[in-house]
């Protein structure tokens, strides 16, 4: 390992494409696309995001924590190793970043503070671009 990798932190994670995001973009019902596409942490943010507009926050908790555990097992299965970049500019890495600003933003609604803090911070440090797009 080169001393500049060590001094630089961990490297990006750079997420495959969504097969979702293309539905989603042709206008299909993401309920729609989230029962063909489970796994797709874009879907269930896309949900939860729906939901939190309509005022219903329980079930955009419930969606938000559903996309962001999904993103999860495709970051680790990515080479994540549970920090580092994530960038916002990498298409394929919004359905992650959404789901948990979701998360976060569902959580400060029913005054889960920690999580709601904890949500923010991640959010931050995967991608500050993220983090300001989001807010």
């Amino acid at each position: 390992m080169e001393l500049n990798n060590l001094l630089s932190g961990p490297p990006e994670t750079l997420l495959p494409v969504d097969p979702a995001a293309a539905e989603l973009a042709d206008g299909v019902a993401a309920v729609e696309v989230a029962a063909k596409y489970p796994t797709s942490s874009l879907a269930w943010a896309v949900l939860a995001e729906d939901a939190l507009a309509g005022g219903r926050t329980v079930e955009g908790y419930a969606y938000a924590r559903t996309g962001y555990h999904r993103a999860l097992d495709l970051l680790r299965r990515n080479g994540w190793k549970g920090h580092g970049p994530v960038p916002w500019e990498h298409e394929p890495n919004r359905g992650f970043l959404r789901a948990l600003a979701a998360l976060g933003k569902a959580a400060a609604l029913i005054e889960e503070k920690d999580e709601a803090e904890r949500c923010a911070t991640f959010l931050r440090d995967s991608s500050p671009a993220a983090a300001d797009a989001l807010s």
